[in-house]
Parts: structure tokens; sequence; C-alpha cells
């Protein structure tokens, strides 16, 4: 008998309304896409080899130890091991129900051992297993496509350790057993930056990402400016290029990744995107549209690749011909130098920067002029002292954020100075937006801000607020100074201001009582043996006559602070001194309300302050986003 009408009748029902409503609403809370119990797939679809054998099911079970599996039987891609792959995929349905819920074991490799939901024939949702052959209950908000066709895929593209995945009782229901995973709209989570970029997750919902998950973000790559727009591109830890635009440095929208690995663990390291303005490359078929070109290395360190788009940087293709060239090892640095009239490469290997040559961006030409004692990420490019366009300078910044300034003919860099640190704090693998100089010519430097963890967020990393670079003269020569560019204004919300404020010894000014949110700019006079500490929601910033410290670090002015300028975001405090000769950025999580600002072992004197709260950069309210574009034709 129905175990609903069985369940009904156990209640004493006599009425036949009542027992015909008892078996509806048993049948409307779930509708089954797939329980595998029979001894095949039945009308569901395999590719490759990896679900041949049907069902596991009985004693096969306790073999593969899978457990947790009420009837005794699903769809598993691990029968004959971890070495095959495919794919297995249900007839269309109509999405009718709030939710889609299942049971998932197996690999934990987004895009290659997973469970996908299909609209359109796009990924909209996607779980993977937990490197546990336990199976986990799991759920998926599909409210956005009631109405809609759609499929479900089991994908096992992963032929190594955990290359296996394994599901059962997928169904439509009200009330799964587990819910998603939500912490608020995106974008509105509790602890998101509000004008820091930040990665998002397209169709999986994880708490807490980790290195190649989506939410993750490290190395920022290939930052651009291109036919009114500014390209961020950045490392999901060699799994994609994450990539994002913006008009105004500020406002960003996040588009799918631009590029993926070729497969499993194969790697698209950090490199660098340019515009062949001349299709020297002959990438495009059509020289009216100059291709946007990518750089960058697999997880070997050896294979030299890259990626091209002629849409703006809306959809990449691989070269064909990759890789480009094999020899060690990552990072490369790509820039037109036009003196020379080539492009250059930077490629960081065996501690050392080597200088490579094109006139084509395909053949490369070892120039032989390393650039020793180098590490990882290198950024290149020329300023002008002081603004004197006559008087330039070449700076190369490395990985690790030190800088050193110099001369550069083509094929050769003579450093004049030593090295120095560009930012003081969680500052790593910066790179600048190029091709500039068909924009404004600023030259602006962000980088990403390690240790950036954000707990039970569904996000993790962050890259600093973009910074304009100047080279300026110092009693010790040329240095370079970072400011925070001057869009930073448009998320001015009303400003508080004080001008001429004496500070007496001991005495504390109390700036704003709450707020998340603020950009702080000070003309400050500090005697020597005072201090101003401003209280950043519990964060000590304290400025001495000469020097910074913040966090445990700290560092000295060429001469008296006389400036302080100060970012705080939901996670991060970047202070910036005597219009950025130093600069600190950290991650911080605030415990604590309110501004404040302190004179301590002697006066001092605020000559101006002033203190403009600051609105969100993320849109108020945002749409769910359309599904990703379908990946290329799995190998």
């Amino acid at each position: 008998m129905n175990t609903c009408l069985t369940a009904a009748f156990r209640r004493g029902s006599i009425l036949l309304v009542s027992v015909m409503f008892s078996q509806a609403a048993c049948s409307a809370a779930q509708l089954v896409i797939g329980d595998f119990k029979g001894a095949d797939y039945g009308d569901w679809k395999r590719t490759g080899t990896a679900f041949n054998p049907g069902p596991a099911a009985g004693a096969l079970l306790a073999r593969l130890e899978i457990e947790n599996s009420p009837d005794g039987s699903l769809a598993s891609s691990e029968v004959e091991g971890d070495k095959p792959t495919g794919t297995l995929t249900s007839p269309r349905f109509t999405i009718s129900r709030p939710y889609i819920a299942f049971r998932i074991g197996g690999g934990d490799y987004e895009r290659h051992t997973c469970l996908d939901l299909l609209i359109r024939g796009k990924v909209a949702r996607s779980a993977t297993g937990w490197r546990s052959d336990r199976l986990t209950p799991g759920s998926w908000d599909v409210r956005e496509f009631i109405g809609q066709e759609a499929q479900v895929r089991l994908v096992d593209e992963a032929g190594g350790d955990w290359g296996h995945i394994n599901a059962d009782e997928i169904v439509q229901t009200d009330t799964p057993e587990r819910l998603p995973e939500t912490v608020g709209p995106l974008y509105q989570e509790s602890l998101r930056p509000q004008f820091h970029f930040t990665a998002r997750q397209w169709t999986v919902n994880r708490l807490n990402p980790r290195e190649r998950q989506e939410g993750w973000l490290n190395d920022l790559n290939g930052l651009i400016y291109y036919e009114g727009e500014y390209h961020l591109f950045a490392q999901r830890w060699a799994k994609c290029w994450i990539h994002a635009v913006s008009r105004d440095l500020v406002h960003w929208t996040e588009l799918e990744p631009a590029f993926w690995e070729e497969r499993l663990d194969s790697g698209v390291q950090s490199g660098t995107c340019v515009v062949d303005y001349k299709n020297a490359s002959g990438l495009s078929p059509d020289k009216a549209i100059p291709p946007m070109v990518a750089f960058w290395s697999r997880f070997d360190n050896r294979s030299q690749c890259l990626s091209y788009s002629l849409d703006r940087g809306r959809t990449w293709k691989h070269y064909e011909k990759n890789p480009i060239m094999i020899r060690p090892e990552r990072d490369p640095k790509v820039f037109w130098h036009a003196p020379s009239s080539h492009w250059v490469m930077m490629m960081y290997g065996d501690n050392q920067y080597h200088v490579l040559t094109s006139t084509n961006l395909l053949n490369w030409k070892d120039e032989q002029k390393p650039i020793r004692d180098s590490f990882e990420c290198p950024d290149f490019f020329e300023l002008p002292v002081d603004g004197n366009r006559g008087n330039r300078k070449w700076v190369l910044i490395q990985g690790n954020g030190k800088y050193s300034i110099g001369r550069f003919d083509g094929v050769a860099f003579t450093e004049e100075a030593g090295r120095f640190p560009c930012d003081l704090g969680d500052f790593y693998a910066t790179q600048t937006w190029d091709n500039v100089d068909t924009g404004d010519g600023r030259r602006i430097q962000a980088a990403w801000m390690r240790f950036s963890h954000f707990p039970d967020m569904p996000f993790s990393q962050q890259v600093t607020f973009p910074c304009e670079l100047s080279l300026r003269s110092t009693p010790s020569g040329p240095r370079l100074f970072r400011e925070p560019i001057r869009e930073i204004a448009l998320l001015h919300r009303g400003q508080d201001s004080w001008t001429n404020r004496s500070l007496r010894a001991n005495e504390t000014l109390r700036l704003a009582p709450s707020g998340r949110l603020f950009h702080i700019k000070a003309q400050t006079r500090i005697p020597e043996g005072a201090r101003l500490t401003f209280n950043i929601r519990g964060v000590p910033v304290v400025l001495a006559s000469k020097t910074l410290e913040c966090g445990g670090r700290s560092a000295a002015a060429a001469g008296p602070i006389e400036a302080v300028e100060i970012l705080v975001d939901r996670a991060s405090i970047e202070v910036f001194v005597n219009r950025g000769e130093i600069s600190l950025s950290r991650f911080v999580l605030p415990k604590e309300n309110g501004l404040s600002v302190k004179a301590e072992g002697g006066a001092a004197m605020l000559e101006s302050l002033r203190v403009h709260p600051l609105a969100s950069a993320w849109p108020p309210t945002l749409k769910p986003a359309e599904p990703p574009a379908a990946p290329p034709s799995r190998p």
C-alpha cells in the first residue's frame, strides 16, 4: 500500500477526503529525478566509460566502502576504480519544487567530480563530494528556475586520487534533509568587504572556500585597461583566471572566469594580459579586431602558454599550439617596448627574472640578461620622476612587493639603488594596470591582501584598494609613492571635519560612534616624544613624529609625518603617510565600534581632519546571475 495511505490509516483516518489529502501532500513533497534502483541507468545518457557498469548495489557497496545509501543502490563512477572518466546525464524535466535534494560522496574537485544542474545546457548549480565515500545530504535552492526545463549531470573527469563521484536520491522537494548554506544576499554578507574586491561563487554553495574553490582568489594577473574598461584578473590557485571589469576602479562587475585549466591539475598559473594592436600574433582573423592575449604557465613550471579573446575579454580560447615554449619557470610579465619595437617578457625562474624578446608574441628569444636575486610575479613599468617626462625611470616590483629603480634599454635592466617595500602589510603579487596610455595615463597598482580569512563566509581573500603610483625625489634618491585613487570620493557619504584642533596629552577626540566604512584624511603636527593614536574600531594606528606603527609593523618617514590617509573597510585598514611615502595594508576583523584619536606623550595638533563615511561599492540588490557559459567541450 502507498506509504502515505498507510500512514493515514494508522492515524485512524476514516474520511476518504482526508486520505486523498494525505496522499497528495506526500506526493508533493518530492519528485524523483534519479534513485538508481534498476540494473542500469535507463534513459540517462552516458559519455566515456566511468558509468558503464551501471549502478552500484548490494555487496559492491561494502567493497567500495560506500556508506549511507538508504536503498542500497546508487549512481557511481567508482565501480571499476578511479581511472575511468565520463558523465551521466538525466532526461529533461521541469523544475516544480523549490529545492533539488541529493546525497553525494566521492572526490572534492569542482568541475571534475561533481553533480551539476543544467539550465539551457549551462551549469547553474554544482556540488562535489568531500573526499569521503559516506554519502552526505545536500540541496540546491532552485526557486528562481521554477517552470524551466533542466537536467542533472554527474561528472567524473578525474583519473587519479579520489577520481570518482557517487550520488543517490536526487529529488525535487519542498523540504530537503539539509538546506543549502546561505549567509545573505550576494555582496551583502556580514563580513563582505564593501569597496575591496572579493570573489563570488557562481554554482556552488560552500562556506570557507579553500584554494581552487569558488569564492577564493589570490595572485593578481594581467591587469589591463582597454576601450574604457579596467580588467582585473586574479588566480583561483591556478584553477582559472577570475575576471572582473570596471569603468572607475571602484564599482566592479565580476564576469564568469576568463578561462580554465585545460584538465584537472594542469594549471593556469599567474601571468600577463596585453592587447596586440597590430595583430602581430595573427591570432585575430580581422586586423580591425586586435586580440587580447593572456600569457600563463602550467603547473609543470615549464610549459608556457597563452589564451586570447576577440571580444573585449568576454570569451577566451586557449591557443591551439600551446605551449608556445618549454622553459622554466613561470609568471610571465609581457609588455611592448616602443624604443626597441619589440615585446618583452620577464619570466621568473631559478631566483632570477629572465628577459626574453619577441616581435610576434609567439616566438621568443632569451637575451641572456637575467635580473638576479628576484622572486616571483614581476611587474615592470616606466614612470616620470616628479612628473617630469624628460626624466623617466623604470620600476621593477617583485612578487614580495619589493621594488627597485633603474634603467632599461629593451634587453637589460640596470638597478640604480637598493630594494624597498611598496607596502609594509599583507601585500603580495602586486600588479599595475597596463595599456593606460590609451586612457588617462595613471599607473595604478593593486595587490593580493594575503591572510584574509573570513569565518563562515562564502568567499576568501581580498584585493587591496587601487593606488596611484608616482616617483618622487627624496634626500635618498627617487622613491615610489602610492596613494588611494581619487575615485574613492565616489563613495563619500557626507563629511565631519575639524580644523586647527589641538589635543592635550592624553586627550581623546571622538570621531564617530559607529560605522564600518570610512575614508579619513588628516594634516598633523606631532612634536618629538608625542604620538597620535587613531583608534580604528579597536585597532590602533600610531603616528609619532617620524614613524608609523600598526599591527606590530613600523616604518620611519624621511621627515616629519605631516599627512595621513586611512581607508577602513569591514575587514581591512590601509594607512598612507605623507602622500604615500609609507603605506601599510592589513586584514583585520575589528571587534569594536567607533573611531577616535588620542594624543599621548605630549600635545599634538590636527591642522585639518576629515572623516567621510562611505557607501558600499556593490549594488544594493543584485538579480540572480545567469548561469555561466557552457565550458569548452570536455575531452
